[in-house]
């Protein structure tokens, strides 16, 4: 379909200009955009466990997207193309690669995007092929050299402003270390169907039936200072989630805006493959055959500008969410998320750069977060501490320090980021986080340049 697709893609908007006039044609290649981005990240995982050796990774990469001008009253076209390679710099000892950056290949070359779209700015977008969705349950976990995209049909429609009405049925998807699109998803091991995925979390056997993607609605609206959503999803034969959020914010005009959000999760199916009854290993050590999930949230904090000469905007945030358990349900109640799950890209409050509820199963958790912009937002500093309770993964905490410069003039565009997360606590079946009890320290230093 993809091929199919580019094909189109390159049909009409190498095709149609030409049988423009030649002004126009003109006007359409300066009213056609190209974007993107070169970048060079470094990973490293330090383990308290002498028994377990210590892993890295360093990839250059970019992306480069090409969008055409609108064309017979609204039609456009786009391509993405990605590119990463490790600079012969991961060597011949797998077990000390973090495979989460490219897994173990030398290099990844993907189409990521390839898609056709009609669009009425600020009414009405219709867009076919592969792209990158941004739902909350469903993203691009942009933390990688690629991000994460979908082959799909997305709708999305504004019947008064401030409303938006989104709907999608997605087939494939291309996970972050894949070159392809595949009928999987973070459930499914590394190889399956030839899909080198890494990152997830396997719980499938190799003879799964493939994944038969989803369809989703959503809605949401901002308006005086409120925001609100709504989303269902039906990730086929895996399960049904509603989610809703919404969040109020009170504008004073003294420098400090103190907000409130809340959020819900709601899952549900009885013919789910990670059932244990289709030789699905246990989620979160426990065997169900049906999934019930349920999770709520609670967020309070304040958006500040109070020295804008010297520090700029501000956010701070206390934030607690609980995973209810189930008895008898898959993983005992846990939320099943077959896009974020090992990526921690979900939309809960508490999940940290590394891990949150959904990959640690029924439990609690609260996190306190600081964000700061200093020197008129040349640079931006992020704090948070997080920790959490739960009933079959023990009790952890999690401490995250992040340092984006950005050098503004003449390398407008350019930015040094640094991540860093140390993990601490007794992870039960969590091997690969906290192996022995011992702390974890994740660091990730990311050099970015768009254009």
């Amino acid at each position: 379909m993809n091929k199919i697709l580019f094909s189109a893609v390159l049909f009409v908007s190498t095709s149609y200009p030409v049988i423009v006039a030649a002004d126009t044609l003109t006007q359409f290649f300066q009213k056609s955009k190209i974007s993107g981005q070169v970048r060079s990240y470094y990973f490293s995982r330090l383990y308290g466990a002498a028994s377990v050796p210590n892993q890295d990774s360093f990839a250059i990469g970019g992306l480069l997207n090409i969008k055409t001008a609108p064309f017979l009253g609204g039609f456009g076209v786009g391509v993405s193309f990605y590119t990463a390679n490790d600079l012969g710099t991961h060597g011949y000892s797998p077990s000390t690669v973090d495979t989460t950056m490219m897994g173990l290949t030398p290099s990844l070359n993907a189409l990521g995007q390839a898609y056709i779209q009609y669009a009425k700015p600020g009414n009405l977008l219709v867009r076919a092929g592969d792209q990158i969705i941004n739902t909350p349950w469903m993203n691009n976990s942009d933390a990688r050299i690629l991000p994460a995209t979908y082959q799909a049909l997305f709708a999305q429609y504004s019947p008064l402003p401030g409303v938006k009405l989104e709907a999608l049925r997605e087939f494939r998807w291309k996970s972050r270390t894949s070159q392809n699109y595949y009928k999987d998803n973070l459930y499914y091991g590394t190889g399956y169907s030839g899909d080198p995925i890494y990152g997830g979390v396997q719980k499938l056997p190799s003879s799964a039936p493939q994944a038969q993607g989803t369809l989703a609605f959503g809605a949401s609206t901002a308006m005086v200072g409120a925001k609100a959503q709504v989303w269902y999803y039906d990730f086929y034969h895996f399960s049904k989630m509603f989610y809703g959020s919404a969040s109020y914010t009170l504008k004073t005009a003294t420098g400090i805006d103190p907000f409130v959000g809340a959020q819900f999760v709601r899952e549900w199916e009885n013919n789910s493959l990670l059932n244990s009854r289709t030789g699905a290993q246990p989620v979160d050590n426990i065997m169900g055959n049906t999934v019930n999930g349920s999770a709520w949230g609670v967020q309070v904090g304040a958006n500040f500008d109070i020295v804008p000469t010297i520090l700029g905007k501000g956010q701070l945030t206390w934030s607690y969410n609980e995973i209810v358990p189930h008895v008898g349900a898959i993983g005992g109640g846990a939320v099943v998320s077959p896009y974020t799950i090992g990526y921690a890209t979900d939309p809960l409050y508490t999940t940290s750069m590394i891990r949150g509820l959904v990959e640690m199963g029924p439990g609690d958790g609260w996190k306190v977060k600081w964000i700061q912009n200093i020197l008129h937002k040349q640079f931006l500093w992020i704090a948070a501490f997080a920790r959490y309770h739960t009933y079959y993964s023990g009790n952890s905490n999690d401490v995250y320090v992040d340092l984006t410069y950005f050098p503004g003039g003449m390398f407008k565009g350019f930015s040094i980021r640094d991540r860093m997360e140390v993990a601490n606590g007794g992870l039960v079946h969590d091997a690969p986080l906290n192996p022995g009890n011992k702390t974890f320290v994740y660091n990730r230093v990311m050099l970015t340049y768009l254009f």
